[in-house]
């Protein structure tokens, strides 16, 4: 894969970050930010990477965190992990499927464990740089129109407030800064795979280099906002 993708916003010699970095499109990222000729370093992180970093497991988010510090400032960081579903966790069509261990699951993945890296990244990020979390449409609250995923959505849902609240005080300390929540759309993965729609998903390189190229556009302004791969502004 060779994109010519060059990311202009960050300067030469930026360095990247990206959380997940084993899955579909935490390798498309790795792949694209590589191969730009402005990026200095990319550090990958994920469960058999080292430092490791596992969301189900709160004390490596820290402990990766700290050995990385003297890595810092990183210029974009990038989470690109997330839990649709996995052995006996699938998205519920009603009410009546809520199970607690599955809901216990789907937020210590989707939204305990951003919130810690939130805590813990963030003081590594640049003066100008960004962050993207990859959320997902089928979170916001005022699109939701079809029901069901009651775990995955809210999980979402939840996991955006956190980037609005986190974003709202970064730009006390970090004013250049950006915060985002991302919909990368359907992409060809593990995670779309059982799914009505993955037929017409997109490749993960695609996926990754249509959301880099819009983290790249957008501005301080755009910080605590949710976005669509293609630009478009979702309603929380």
């Amino acid at each position: 894969m060779s994109s010519g993708l060059t990311l202009a916003s960050f300067g030469d010699g930026y360095r990247a970050l990206v959380i997940g970095a084993s899955g579909a499109l935490g390798t498309a990222f790795c792949q694209h930010l590589n191969q730009d000729p402005r990026c200095a370093s990319v550090r990958a992180l994920g469960r058999k990477t080292v430092p490791k970093l596992d969301l189900e497991q709160p004390e490596t988010i820290a402990s990766a965190a700290a050995e990385l510090a003297g890595e810092a400032p990183y210029h974009l960081i990038i989470h690109a992990a997330g839990l649709l579903h996995r052995d006996r966790i699938k998205p519920e069509k009603s009410y009546s499927a809520i199970e607690a261990e599955s809901l216990q699951a789907v937020f210590q993945v989707n939204t305990l464990g951003p919130a810690l890296l939130l805590r813990d990244f963030l003081p590594l990020l640049a003066p100008q740089g960004a962050v993207a979390m990859l959320s997902a449409k089928v979170g916001s609250i005022g699109d939701n129109r079809l029901g069901g995923w009651y775990a995955y959505r809210a999980s979402k849902a939840a996991l955006n407030m956190l980037i609005k609240t986190a974003a709202i005080e970064l730009s006390r300390t970090r004013p250049q800064s950006r915060l985002l929540s991302l919909h990368p759309g359907t992409v060809v993965s593990p995670l779309s795979q059982p799914f009505r729609g993955a037929s017409s998903a997109r490749p993960a390189d695609i996926a990754a280099a249509q959301l880099l190229s819009l983290i790249d556009t957008l501005t301080p302004a755009d910080s605590g906002h949710f976005f669509a791969y293609d630009g478009e502004r979702l309603p929380w």
